[in-house]
């Protein structure tokens, strides 16, 4: 049976995942958990900017407060001030790449969509500030929405409450991450990766981000610049079970899991 491939709307433009996306991160961040993600100068973020276009990345996604485990967010200004390094050199070098910004404020999500024109907001709080909903919906940019539920019940009935709150605002365009490592024990990170297949009840675009996280690590008893391969196998498992965009540091390594998985797919 044919289904329509899910798609979201990119600037006026259908973005699908008909085959999925490869989202490539860029960190303008000293303190983000993975060293090689950090781009604290200007010359390292057009560096990053072209590594993730030349390695055959979809979506951009610029970062400037890190939310690793333990960390203290920076404040707002502090935020805001290296996005506006950051942004400009990352549409300069890739004006027609869709470029989101990982941010849990709704005024660093202004800024981003209404002075540099990012393209996607990237909320990693569950829209923990109740006024991030209303902020996208007014903006009209596709909303990725992070849960912090631990089982897969309790997400699916947020995920299906939440996806209902942004509807009546006016949000066309969302898409679910189930967000591993976030309020997750390395059993129920697990326990969803297993379960990832029953996302699909949603009928959204499904963004999976396990880049070089304690679930991998942790499990093999290495670091985070020894886990590509068990990042790759994730992702891997991830495509097979229905993802749609995998969010990663490592570009080129998930571009090549995307096209062996679709090869191995049929109709």
């Amino acid at each position: 049976m044919f289904h329509q491939p899910l798609t979201v709307n990119v600037r006026g433009r259908l973005l699908s995942f008909a085959e999925p996306q490869v989202m490539g991160i860029l960190n303008a961040t000293p303190d983000s958990f993975f060293a090689g993600s950090r781009c604290c100068s200007e010359e390292k973020i057009e560096r990053r900017t072209r590594q993730i276009l030349d390695e055959g990345a979809g979506v951009i996604d610029v970062g400037a407060c890190s939310t690793r485990p333990g960390g203290d967010p920076v404040d707002e200004a502090e935020e805001m001030r290296r996005l506006r390094v950051a942004l400009p050199i990352v549409r300069r070098v890739a004006p027609d790449a869709p470029l989101s910004v990982d941010t849990f404020r709704p005024s660093v999500a202004r800024m981003s969509v209404e002075e540099y024109g990012a393209d996607i907001i990237n909320d990693v709080s569950e829209g923990a500030d109740k006024e991030m909903f209303p902020a996208v919906a007014r903006l009209g940019v596709p909303y990725i929405l992070m849960s912090l539920k631990s089982n897969l019940s309790d997400m699916l009935k947020a995920f299906a409450d939440e996806v209902q709150q942004l509807r009546d605002m006016g949000q066309k365009d969302i898409i679910l991450d189930p967000g591993f490592g976030f309020g997750k024990t390395m059993e129920e990170n697990y326990a969803l990766m297993g379960q990832l297949d029953r996302f699909r009840v949603m009928e959204l675009p499904l963004l999976v981000g396990i880049s070089r996280k304690r679930m991998i690590h942790q499990v093999l008893h290495i670091t985070p610049d020894e886990s590509l391969n068990g990042t790759t196998v994730l992702n891997t498992i991830a495509l097979m079970k229905g993802a749609d965009i995998l969010r990663v540091h490592d570009v080129r390594a998930a571009v090549e899991a995307v096209k062996i998985v679709s090869n191995l797919k049929s109709d």
